[in-house]
């Protein structure tokens, strides 16, 4: 099956059922269909062929939403571009993937008229919320187009998506997804959440990342959409008790922010079937808080570009169960999915028992089919049969697993194996710390010494030396940062996360290295 066929089937289960709900407006699945009829007609009859590259840029709303399925019913291909990126990223992303056709929102302006002179393989721009600058406008480019779109015959391994990777460790690469990944996905994720009530899914992150793959997730089961324009903690509380939200995703930052609002505990989540929280590691004293807040809903997935948001979960029911938090589970993200091998393997290549940590491989239909124009780096992540994922893990005897980290976040000091994920857990607890990072940075004795830069909760004052002698009592002196450096805001990602890279480098250019 292509995409654009579970998007058809969510639609028989009503099709006067809402499927994208935002402050601006709402279309119904029959509403949201004809749009996307439209769009395809419009883009055929404007000779995009199938497998061309169409991008998407600009806040969450539901026009976006309505082109992406357009390009997926007329067989093209499509490629997320996060408005939050900066423009010489974006102009990376659209000329290194060949994007050939841009849907944008005016809000893009500034970056639109780089791409216009910076990516000659562009020859069409279409803004979908207003006539612009002489541009071609959504509204009147589909009007004259009605009726269903001719019938296409797409095949399992056509490459449907193409994903930019994070960028946080250098370019980003395109992760290119077929029919068969969706598919895979799809099927992973809707056996993992079983739900006998329609399903409302609240959409807050930004639509480019998790939040708008796991609406089209959503849609295959006639979910209604609701679309916030951002993250905004008192619009999340009221929209979940306005609309009977049942689903939600949330990266850790916003969730941090959620639970530090001060009207957090006055808001009714009785509708709530699956807060999923993840795309970075969490702390599990935050994810016992949201227990508490949110009641026994809170669920992670772990996936990541290269193999999409379902490689393993962990469900309400099993953190907890029977009435009882699973302190045991806090840390972990479950086990492993219908449709995905995952094991730990060695740097030799071998498979490693449960309790020995090793690089988490995957293995499956879940699997991108490499990255585009790429083949180095797609033969660098593709060894002995398993995509290596680069993160460290384990799997306990009841088979769930635990990331330890990210391989390249390792901190080697005076010869011993660090892991910062360890240290930003205990710091992280600390009752005045709203958000941390522990990197490595130089060191003329060790070669690395560990450091922690760490942004307070509003109105906390805390002392580095205090902080650092209980990260001693609890993880001694090996462990324990060095020293502790307090920031107003983390820099972050255009995808929200905490960029390790732009920490690390405003300490190791000082001597002269790039990173």
């Amino acid at each position: 099956m292509r995409v654009i066929d579970y998007f058809d089937r969510g639609a028989t289960f009503g099709p006067d059922r809402p499927c994208l709900v935002s402050d601006e407006r709402s279309t119904t699945y029959a509403e949201t269909a004809r749009r996307s009829h439209q769009i395809a007609k419009a883009l055929l009859r404007d000779g995009f062929t199938r497998g061309e590259k169409a991008a998407v840029i600009g806040p969450n709303a539901v026009e976006p939403f309505e082109c992406i399925l357009g390009i997926f019913r007329a067989e093209l291909a499509w490629v997320p571009v996060n408005y939050r990126n900066g423009v010489d990223e974006n102009c990376y992303v659209l000329h290194q993937f060949d994007v050939a056709i841009l849907f944008f929102h005016s809000e893009t302006a500034e970056q639109v008229k780089a791409f216009r002179e910076r990516c000659p393989n562009v020859r069409r721009y279409i803004c979908i919320d207003r006539p612009f600058e002489g541009l071609a406008a959504l509204d009147p480019w589909v009007d004259p187009y009605d009726g269903p779109a001719p019938p296409c015959q797409g095949g399992r391994d056509d490459i449907v998506t193409i994903s930019p990777t994070g960028g946080t460790t250098g370019k980003p690469k395109g992760v290119t997804w077929s029919n068969l990944t969706w598919q895979t996905m799809i099927a992973n994720q809707i056996a993992s959440q079983p739900c006998r009530t329609p399903p409302v899914h609240l959409v807050v992150a930004p639509m480019t990342h998790a939040a708008g793959v796991i609406g089209m997730v959503m849609m295959s089961i006639g979910a209604t959409n609701v679309i916030l324009r951002g993250f905004d903690p008192k619009r999340v509380i009221d929209a979940i008790a306005a609309h009977r939200v049942t689903h939600l995703f949330l990266p850790p930052t916003a969730l941090y922010g959620l639970l530090a609002h001060p009207d957090v505990r006055k808001g009714d989540y009785s509708s709530l079937l699956y807060f999923t929280y993840g795309a970075a590691p969490t702390s599990t004293a935050k994810i016992r808080e949201a227990v508490e807040v949110f009641g026994p809903c809170m669920q992670t997935l772990f996936g990541q570009v290269e193999a999409p948001a379902s490689c393993t979960c962990l469900p309400p029911w099993e953190l907890v169960e029977n009435g009882v938090l699973r302190e045991d589970r806090l840390a972990s993200c479950g086990r492993r999915m219908l449709l995905t091998q995952v094991e730990i393997m060695d740097d030799d290549g071998c498979l490693l028992p449960a309790g020995q940590p090793g690089e988490i491989v995957v293995q499956g239909n879940l699997v991108m089919r490499g990255y585009y124009k790429n083949e180095a780096a797609t033969a660098e992540v593709s060894v002995n049969g398993w995509h290596h994922t680069g993160d460290i893990g384990y799997f306990n005897d009841e088979g769930y697993l635990f990331i330890v980290d990210r391989k390249k976040d390792m901190i080697i000091s005076g010869g011993f194996n660090i892991y910062p994920s360890e240290i930003e857990q205990v710091l992280s607890a600390h009752p005045d710390v709203h958000q941390c990072a522990v990197i490595g940075i130089p060191d003329d004795k060790w070669g690395e010494a560990v450091h922690a830069v760490v942004q307070l909760k509003p109105g906390a004052r805390a002392d580095a030396g205090e902080l650092i002698a209980a990260m001693k009592d609890k993880l001694g002196s090996v462990k324990a940062p060095k020293g502790i450096d307090f920031v107003d805001e983390l820099p972050r990602t255009g995808a929200g996360k905490i960029s390790k890279k732009d920490l690390r480098a405003r300490y190791w250019e000082r001597v002269g290295r790039k990173i």
